[in-house]
């Protein structure tokens, strides 16, 4: 999981319980009103779904266990459930982080003619332009669906049975964070896997944004788990600071490279929470299990005729968080700034 990014902010009202009282208890009763409103509209839903006797059911293909696509499954699952109720029914598969997987289990949810797909990860989205043009797809974790289903000058629509939701967090800010906490660092070394080209994307972006900065990037490309180790060390023995992307790769390998970077005092900086609690330093972070619910309700929409698929423009996360890690800033003696959020999972 462009530049088409949306990035809301929600605003801090600070009012006095004195002088505003009958404000406070207005707002209470709205904001009561307006919850009953949202619980009402859903048990209706699902409630019309029931009474009509329809039923839906969902395939997810998940490309790996890890904590952020996991987030992002029990997101979606919630908010489709809770808009449908029991009209609903998932078949969950996970790759285990093989592509070819991903295509297997996409052409079986083909087979058994599910309503609509829930492509978890970048592999599994295109598994899924792939092996079919007429379900409707949604995805998530996906960082630049341009890049992930080949769609130059991509405008935020695909227009065609695929939609859903971005992970991307904006890119310069991102390097940003590095300027913050590492202002006299010199070179930094983006550490990515290869064969994901969402991965690539998002270092060739960072590094321009790092290079106006005044830094000096090297590219640290492995192709599998299985030259990680062999290119995190080059790459930690010739830079101030990693830098990962949004990569599945080093997310189900965190502790290689925490392994490595920690021990000779090489922090790194993450594009998500994942990878951060597992070998990073901090990170401009999203929940994955909001991003999941937003596609959950996209889901829902699909599903029951009030949207169609081709015509949904991908959503993006609503806002983002600078988070950081407190185990490895402490083992590593560097010093947060107080707009940082503790990472606590």
């Amino acid at each position: 999981m462009k530049k088409a990014l949306s990035i809301l902010t929600a605003g801090c009202l600070a009012v006095s319980l004195a002088a505003c009282g009958s404000t406070a208890a207005s707002s209470a009763a709205s904001a009561a009103d307006s919850t009953a409103s949202s619980a009402a509209e859903s048990t209706a839903a699902s409630d019309t779904a029931a009474a009509d006797g329809q039923t839906y059911k969902v395939g997810i293909c998940q490309l790996v266990q890890h904590v952020a696509l996991d987030a992002a499954t029990q997101g979606f699952k919630d908010a489709l459930t809770e808009q449908l109720g029991d009209a609903v029914t998932f078949e969950e598969k996970n790759a285990q982080g093989d592509s070819n997987t991903c295509s297997t289990i996409i052409n079986g949810f083909v087979s058994d003619n599910v309503d609509l797909i829930l492509a978890n990860a970048t592999p599994a989205l295109q598994a899924a332009q792939a092996g079919t043009n007429t379900i409707p797809v949604l995805g998530t974790s996906v960082t630049e669906y341009g890049v992930a289903l080949g769609i130059d000058d991509f405008d935020g629509l695909v227009g065609t049975n695929i939609s859903g939701t971005s992970d991307l967090a904006p890119l310069d800010e991102q390097a940003g964070i590095i300027k913050e906490l590492f202002p006299d660092a010199k070179t930094v070394g983006l550490l990515y896997c290869s064969a994901e080209p969402n991965s690539q994307y998002q270092v060739d972006t960072v590094k321009a944004s790092l290079e106006e900065l005044g830094y000096t990037c090297e590219y640290y490309a492995f192709s599998d788990s299985n030259d990680l180790a062999t290119v995190c060390q080059s790459a930690a023995d010739a830079s101030d600071v990693i830098y990962v992307p949004t990569d599945n790769t080093v997310a189900n390998n965190t502790e290689i490279v925490n392994n490595i970077c920690q021990p000779a005092g090489v922090p790194v900086v993450a594009g998500e929470e994942g990878i951060m609690s597992g070998c990073g330093v901090a990170t401009l972070s999203i929940s994955y299990y909001d991003l999941g619910v937003a596609t959950g309700k996209m889901a829902a929409k699909i599903l029951t005729g009030e949207s169609k698929v081709e015509e949904m423009p991908i959503e993006y996360a609503p806002e983002f968080t600078k988070e950081y890690n407190p185990t490895i800033a402490e083992a590593l003696g560097i010093t947060i700034p107080d707009d940082y959020v503790a990472y606590e999972g």
